[in-house]
């Protein structure tokens, strides 16, 4: 299954995160297949490409929890 997910990148102790599109089969933190945003907890930054989510959203992509709170967040959803 394709899904909206979260990879983690950044140093030690200070994580961020990076919106992608991939399969539920691969790791976290492996290959995606396209980059949709960024989202930094610590500094609370979110920066989303709205047009490339609602096309992937309406050809099936399903958001992980965490990914569908950011998006109602930002009115997507």
């Amino acid at each position: 299954m394709i899904k909206i997910r979260l990879k983690r990148y950044g140093r030690k102790k200070q994580p961020a995160y990076r919106l992608v599109v991939m399969s539920s089969n691969n790791r976290r933190d492996g290959k995606a297949i396209e980059e949709l945003g960024f989202y930094n907890p610590i500094s609370n930054v979110v920066n989303l490409n709205l047009a490339r989510i609602s096309a992937r959203l309406a050809q099936g992509v399903q958001p992980t929890d965490t990914v569908r709170n950011i998006l109602k967040k930002a009115q997507v959803l």
